[in-house]
Formats: C-alpha cells, sequence, structure tokens
C-alpha cells in the first residue's frame, strides 16, 4: 500500500503516532535542536487517547520556549499547533495527512544542494510532487525524501500490524525508535551543510 492509503485506513493509535513521528524526527531544526522529551508524554497518550488533550497543551507550551531559526523550523512548531486536541479519526487523520507532508517538504529541501534551484513551478509544483511521492509514485524522489517515505510507511505498517494485539506497546515502541533513527540522519545532514558553509 502507497503511504496515502496507510494513512487512510489507519486508526486513532497509528494516526496519532504517524504525526507525532514526523514531528519528532523534525525536531533538530529548532534552533537548539529540539528536546526529544518534549515529545514523550505525548508518545505515552498515542495508545488509548488518554490525557491526549491535556500532555499536548502541555507539549504546545513548551514548544513555545523554543527558539526558531527560520521558516523551516517555523513548520516544525506549526506541526504541533495543528494537532487536534479530540482524540476522534477524522481530525488525526487530517493532521496525520498534513505532517507526512511537512516532513517530506523538510526532507526535500534537505535533498538540495546549497544554492541549488529547485526547478518547476516552486510551491504549486513542490506540493503535487510531494502527493505523487505519497501516492506511491518514487520518481524523482532524492535519498533523503526516499527514506522519510519508507520510514512513514514502516511505521504505519508496523502499527497496523500490531494493533489490538500483545505486541501493541511493541509496536509504538517500534515507531519511535524509527522516528529517532531519522532524527539521527537529519541531524547529520544538517551538521554536513552547516560545515560546508563555514
Amino acid at each position: 500500500m502507497s503511504l496515502l492509503e496507510l494513512i487512510a485506513v489507519a486508526d486513532e493509535r497509528g494516526l496519532a503516532a504517524s504525526g507525532l513521528a514526523c514531528l519528532d524526527r523534525c525536531l533538530p531544526l529548532l534552533a537548539d535542536g529540539g528536546e526529544p522529551e518534549l515529545l514523550r508524554p505525548l508518545w505515552g497518550s498515542c495508545e488509548d487517547g488518554r490525557d491526549w488533550d491535556t500532555r499536548l497543551t502541555a507539549a504546545r507550551e513548551a514548544m513555545e520556549g523554543e527558539d526558531v531559526a527560520d521558516e523551516t523550523a517555523a513548520l516544525v512548531r506549526k506541526m504541533l499547533g495543528a494537532a487536534p486536541s479530540d482524540w476522534s479519526a477524522d481530525p488525526l487523520r487530517e493532521w496525520a495527512r498534513a505532517c507526512s507532508l511537512v516532513a517530506l517538504e523538510i526532507h526535500r529541501q534537505f535533498d538540495i544542494p546549497t544554492g541549488g534551484d529547485t526547478g518547476g513551478d516552486g510551491v504549486q509544483d513542490s506540493t503535487e510532487q510531494l502527493k505523487r511521492w505519497s501516492a506511491g509514485e518514487a520518481e524523482g524522489a532524492g535519498p533523503l525524501v526516499a527514506g522519510e517515505l519508507h520510514r512513514q510507511i514502516k511505521i504505519l505498517e508496523t502499527l497496523a500490524e500490531t494493533a489490538g494485539t500483545a505486541g501493541s506497546a511493541g509496536g509504538l515502541r517500534g515507531a519511535l525508535d524509527r522516528s529517532t533513527e531519522g532524527r539521527r540522519v537529519l541531524r547529520a545532514v544538517m551538521s554536513r551543510r552547516a560545515r560546508g558553509r563555514s
């Protein structure tokens, strides 16, 4: 199944964890590198939605204290700000789709060489390209985007396979582990780019 198809059939647990994982992987964009513990309580709510709204409010307040270096970093804060307080499938699905596209866009930007031209017709072209990748058309995806697509798909697949089973908690731990791996990848790419500019 494509990424879009997986999001379309995911339950509340899968949608919340998917959106949260996208946000978690992009934390390095914050000026101080982001603090993963900021989101950890929310991960604890992904199993059944318990205290989701309370923990979401606390995470938003904590995020307000994080410095935002540029417009791309501001997207990370917006991702959390857009998270629904209601633990229900429809708003969580909309949020998960939005987080997926933002995470792909951020990785797409880092796939572009410093000072490089994105080509095409700007924002509109980029949005359509992201949607094609999400729908399963991988043509033109750079290595970072391809890696991010793979992580998003694997997270949703694992969460779907473990939903309602004795391995449910393990599925969430696996999603967090994959997110941690992706965060390290993005941080390494950012460090290499920063060294290249110095």
